[in-house]
Parts: structure tokens; sequence; C-alpha cells
């Protein structure tokens, strides 16, 4: 007999007392995420209160420890984040989608285990080592190109090599979990194997993609010492993707430890529209998520 939450059964004793260290184990998480945002809005909030508007209206960066004194502008960091991480999830997406087929579906055995531990072995590499590897090795020819160098294209293909091995991984794992009677049915049918990967196979697993996807761009617009080291950190609204810019993870990293008063208050404001972008993320994942699963469900 397999059981479920709404079975009308009977908890025994250790029953009743897992469930009660379960419930306070996922009490003490959301706890944890409701203090660390009230965190950030408690130390920004001097910042919100002073500034209002002018922390995306002010045409650029100089921040000071009084407000009237210093420019708090906002807009040029998160457009820079954002078009990072666009940038880093379009490379990455399909090469990583690509990569899981490939392993799944077309390589031998042996040839995919070991294509597999190499991409596990790249997810491990830290952040610093891709930095720098990329102010030495990558950044130099994109200078040879146009100069500087440090640039927005340099971050969107470090980041972009960063989150490849977590969307790789998680969308082979999608992949694998499709049901293998549907498989056998579309070889029934003389489907050859390209035409089973997109027509059977994608379509069943496009909800674990797009998780994928989202997760990765979770990680690519919280990523900061790589683009500290490769983004050229320059505060400006990127024109082309050779010029250099700076993210809000990357000014938090580099100011934070001489910030005072209303320059450290604006910093906090970094992290917590960091934090916002984060948390839409993970929200429009579940809406679409939840809009895929009921078109699927009327379709059944």
């Amino acid at each position: 007999m397999t059981w479920c939450a709404s079975c009308p059964m009977y908890p025994s004793p250790f029953d009743r007392r897992l469930g009660v260290l379960l419930r306070l184990i996922a009490a003490s998480t959301c706890s944890l995420l409701a203090l660390i945002v009230l965190f950030l809005l408690l130390r920004s909030w001097p910042a919100l209160e002073a500034l209002g508007g002018r922390l995306v209206t002010d045409a650029s960066w100089h921040p000071a420890p009084q407000a009237a004194a210093g420019s708090f502008g906002l807009w040029p960091m998160l457009v820079g984040s954002l078009a990072v991480t666009a940038g880093a999830l379009a490379l990455a997406l399909p090469t990583a989608l690509a990569s899981a087929i490939f392993c799944q579906f077309y390589a031998v055995a042996g040839l995919a285990t070991g294509y597999r531990r190499l991409v596990q072995l790249l997810a491990g590499i830290p952040s610093v080592v891709f930095g720098f590897w990329g102010l030495v090795t990558l950044t130099p020819r994109i200078a040879a190109i146009e100069p500087p160098g440090p640039s927005l294209l340099a971050g969107i293909l470090i980041v972009a090599l960063m989150i490849l091995p977590t969307i790789m991984l998680l969308v082979e794992a999608t992949l694998e979990a499709v049901p293998k009677d549907q498989l056998l049915a579309a070889a029934a049918l003389g489907m050859g194997r390209w035409t089973t990967v997109r027509q059977v196979v994608l379509p069943t697993a496009r909800q674990g993609i797009f998780s994928a996807s989202i997760l990765g761009a979770a990680r690519a617009i919280g990523e900061t010492m790589a683009v500290v080291m490769v983004c050229g950190n320059i505060v400006r609204t990127p024109d082309s993707l050779f010029a250099p810019v700076r993210t809000l993870t990357a000014n938090i990293a580099l100011e934070m430890g001489y910030a005072l008063d209303m320059h450290r208050a604006a910093l906090f404001v970094c992290g917590l529209v960091l934090l916002t972008v984060a948390l839409l993320l993970v929200v429009a994942n579940g809406v679409l998520l939840q809009r895929l699963s009921t078109g699927e469900t009327v379709r059944g």
C-alpha cells in the first residue's frame, strides 16, 4: 500500500514527532528568509527614506556619507547586472541543452559518463579562478578587437561558463526523468532519434528546462568575484558589448569595506534590489510552471 498525505491513516508516535520536527525545520527556513529581508530593509531604510527616487534618477554614482553631498544612481549598475545575466543565460542555455541531449540520447555510455564528470568538475571550480583566467586570457583578446578589454562581453562570457554546468546537469536530470514508455511508444511509431527528442522529450521536459534556466539566471545575477575582475567596474549604462560596466554585486564588494552612513545604507539598497530580482525570478518560475501544467492538464 502506497502512503499519501490524504490517506486516512493513524500516525504512530514516531510519525507525529517527525512531523513536528519537519514543520519546525520548514518554519525555520521561512523565518530565516524573512529575517534576511527584514535586515536588509532596516539597513537600507535611511537611504530609501532620504534618497527615494534619486536612487534611479541620479545620473552617476559618487556616494557620500550625507545624502545632499553625493550622487546615488543605481540604474546603470542594475542595467549592467541584468545585461550580464541575460547575455550569459542566452549563451549558456542552448549550450547546456545541447550538451544534455548529447549525453542522454547520442553519446555512448562511457563518453557520456566522462563528459558528465568534466561538467561536474567545471561546476566545482571557484569563481575567482574563472575571474583570474578571464583577466589574464580573455580580456587581452577582447582588447585586441576593441579596447579596453574588461567589458560587458567579458562578463557575459565568464558568467555563461560558470552557469553552464548548473543548467546542463539540471536539464539532463529532467531529460532522464522522461517516462520510458513515451520513448518506447515513439520508437514503435517509427520516429527517429531527433524527432523523438524534438516532439516527445523536449515538450515533456519543458517545465524542468525552464526551472533550470531560472536557477541559472539566479546564479548569474548573484555572481561577484569573477565579474569584479573582468567587467571593468566603471559605473555607466553600457552602450555596447565592449563597454566596461559595474554590477550591483561588484559595487557592494568593492565599497562596503569603507562605506559610512548614507553611503553604507545605499549599498544595502543594492542588496535589497538583488534580493527582489531573485524573488521575482522565483515567483515568475512558479507562475509559469503553473500555467504550463494547467495547459497540459487542459490538453489532456
